[in-house]
């Protein structure tokens, strides 16, 4: 189950009020709130099946005027290449084209002592901390006010923010569910780096974890966060292969 919840988080967090899971015998399908919000995950069928798997996605994908999808391709999916099928159908390799799924059963390091992480507590905190996460991954689109404002209203995850000297430095998300919290987003402005943000975040998030009931905490890792969370104990349970799907593009 955790080798899942981590190859697979949006299989099984919770669902936004715009958000929709489409669960069947041979895929799981999740949409978001956004049009290039779209994922396919837990792929279970047979390698003459892919065209009509891949065109069955692509129409309830339409259906929400959104024209790309990721597929999350994990450690057990089937067909055993369905990585080299989709590549073989034009589908290209993510941005971040591979993941580590990985589970931590015990307290992680503390933060240092000068490090203060915990929940956000109003819509000033949350923005900062959006902040961080928009300027950590370089996103090209400017903050959308109104979109901010409506998921602080709506969203059915927890935001964390670290805070160094009185200024938030760090950002990240926690979606809880019933076999543990699912890490999303850690993120530690550039100039506040080697503080020790990311570690304080991930221990409030292990002490949210621990207050639900549910001592674990999964996440899929990049590159770049997998030696960090190596270091604060978790483990790697799986892997993903992440391909993007842009259909119905006009012709060159």
């Amino acid at each position: 189950m955790l080798r899942e919840l981590a190859e697979y988080p949006n299989s099984f967090g919770p669902l936004g009020p715009d958000d929709e899971r489409i669960e069947t015998e041979r895929y799981t399908l999740c949409m978001g709130n956004r049009a290039r919000w779209n994922t396919v995950q837990r792929q279970r069928f047979e390698a003459d099946e892919i065209d009509g798997v891949l065109e069955e996605v692509r129409a309830h994908l339409r259906a929400r005027g959104a024209k790309r999808t990721q597929w999350e391709i994990g450690s057990q999916a089937r067909p055993a290449k369905l990585v080299e099928l989709l590549r073989d159908r034009g589908l290209v390799p993510d941005r971040e084209p591979y993941a580590t799924a990985m589970v931590l059963r015990s307290e992680p390091e503390p933060p240092p002592a000068d490090v203060t992480a915990r929940p956000v507590e109003t819509y000033d905190e949350y923005r900062a901390a959006s902040e961080v996460q928009h300027i950590a991954f370089a996103m090209a689109e400017p903050v959308d006010e109104t979109g901010l404002r409506e998921r602080w209203k709506r969203s059915p995850n927890v935001t964390f923010a670290a805070w160094v000297d009185g200024r938030i430095v760090g950002a990240a998300t926690g979606a809880p569910t019933a076999h543990g919290v699912i890490l999303y987003g850690g993120a530690t402005h550039p100039d506040a780096r080697g503080r020790g943000a990311y570690r304080a975040l991930v221990h409030a998030r292990w002490v949210d974890a621990v207050a639900r009931g549910t001592p674990v905490l999964v996440t899929q890792a990049g590159h770049m966060s997998e030696p960090i969370l190596a270091r604060l104990g978790f483990e790697a349970v799986g892997w993903n292969h992440v391909l993007v799907d842009e259909f119905d593009r006009p012709a060159p």
